[in-house]
This record gives C-alpha cells, sequence and structure tokens, in this order.
C-alpha cells in the first residue's frame, strides 16, 4: 500500500506528492533559465566623418578580435 496525506480534505497519496514536488521543481528551473538573452557588448559608437573611416576602423575592430582570438587558441 501506499501511504495516504490528507490535502485540503482529500486523500492523497505519496507518489501523487513526490510528483508534483518533481514536475514543480522541473517547471522553476526551466522558468528561470529563459527570458532574454544578452545582448553582445558593444563599443561605444564610431564618430567617423566618412563611410570609408567607418569601414575601416569597423574592419580594423574585426581584423584585432580575430587576432585575439587565434592568441587565445
Amino acid at each position: 500500500m501506499v501511504a495516504q496525506y490528507t490535502v485540503l480534505g482529500r486523500q492523497v497519496g505519496s507518489h501523487y506528492l513526490a510528483m508534483a514536488t518533481l514536475g514543480t521543481m522541473a517547471l522553476g528551473t526551466f522558468l528561470s533559465m529563459g527570458g532574454k538573452q544578452k545582448a553582445k557588448q558593444q563599443g561605444p559608437p564610431i564618430n567617423a566623418t566618412s563611410k570609408d573611416e567607418e569601414q575601416f576602423i569597423q574592419e580594423f575592430i574585426k581584423s584585432a578580435n580575430a587576432e585575439e582570438q587565434k592568441a587565445k587558441h
């Protein structure tokens, strides 16, 4: 037989209480890990005087980041 507990005036089996507890914990964990993803960190705005200068700066930053990634590995 299963142990019975009185919950809100009704007899409830211990296995139902265990399943409810595990389900509640799983749902709480799932909900706590959801939400907004953090956006990539952006640096300060690029104040370039022309489009060419802005493209040059962006390419330079990309190449510097690529070199940094190579150095880490």
